[in-house]
């Protein structure tokens, strides 16, 4: 519920808490929060991360596995999920799951899986459905269309 005690600007509207170098009457004027001389106060200073010319630790620490850019995130939900939210004849889509707030964030996929008793019909489209979850589905009186 939105009031006024939570109201919040949109995320990335806002770039800092406080305007930097606009004098001294801000109380951020003169040095702008960098302090007196020193590397970090100039223009140039090192990037995140750079220990001064020591090995930074980031390469310090073993490194393992790797990350696989073709893997996909599919988000599994139960047909107990789905007995217990949905009338019965309801048409299964994704954006109906995503109404009915079962899943927030879909990522690379929804997968019905066959955890649970389903006693619904529902006729599911659009989702990827496990074997077991199709027998269920089919075994109620439902049917699955790819």
């Amino acid at each position: 519920m939105m009031n006024l005690s939570n109201l919040q600007p949109a995320e990335g509207s806002k770039h800092s808490d406080y305007r930097r170098g606009r004098g001294h009457a801000s109380g951020n004027g003169k040095t702008a929060g960098k302090g007196h001389k020193g590397q970090k106060a100039r223009s140039g200073a090192p990037r995140p991360g750079f220990e001064g010319g020591q090995m930074p630790l980031f390469r310090r620490i073993p490194k393992r596995g790797f990350t696989n850019i073709n893997s996909k995130e599919i988000v599994g939900i139960d047909v107990s999920a789905l007995q217990s939210r949905f009338e019965d004849g309801a048409v299964i889509t994704p954006e109906a799951i995503l109404e009915s707030g079962l899943v927030k964030n879909p990522r690379d996929g929804i997968k019905v899986l066959g955890h649970g008793e389903l006693s619904k019909k529902f006729t599911v489209k659009g989702l990827l459905i496990s074997e077991g979850a199709k027998n269920k589905v089919e075994a109620a009186g439902g049917t699955v269309e790819e």
